[in-house]
């Protein structure tokens, strides 16, 4: 199983990134891919996510309206298009596979699957 992010880097406040994770190695219509990401000294937290099966969605409160998430099934990559961005969207940010559904709890199971993250960082 691999989860390949890529996408991350230095933007200013109010600008865009787009973040990618590329999948390989489970079915992937059969788990959902969330985004999470984890600032220094703070603890992890989820982000986005989207389940493969039906594209249902879900947004932490702090990036609705800012963020996008969105599937290829085809190419097995999911997108994180983020918008307006603020200094406190600064992290790193990982992309995860649980099975089926998208819920927060799951991600920090054992099952979960888990690639290496990518820097996001944003200038005021």
């Amino acid at each position: 199983v691999q989860l390949q992010a890529s996408g991350g880097g230095l933007v200013q406040a109010g600008g865009s990134l787009r973040l990618s994770c590329a999948a390989s190695g489970f079915i992937f219509d059969d788990y959902a891919i969330g985004w999470l990401r984890q600032a220094p000294g703070k603890v992890r937290e989820g982000v986005s996510c989207i389940k493969s099966s039906d594209w249902t969605t879900m947004y932490a409160d702090s990036v609705k309206g800012r963020f996008t998430i969105s599937s290829d099934n085809a190419k097995k990559t999911v997108f994180l298009q983020m918008n307006s961005v603020k200094p406190e969207d600064t992290a790193v940010y990982y992309c995860a596979a649980v099975s089926r559904h998208c819920e927060w709890g799951k991600f920090f199971y054992a099952t979960a699957y888990w690639g290496k993250g990518t820097q996001v960082t944003v200038s005021s």
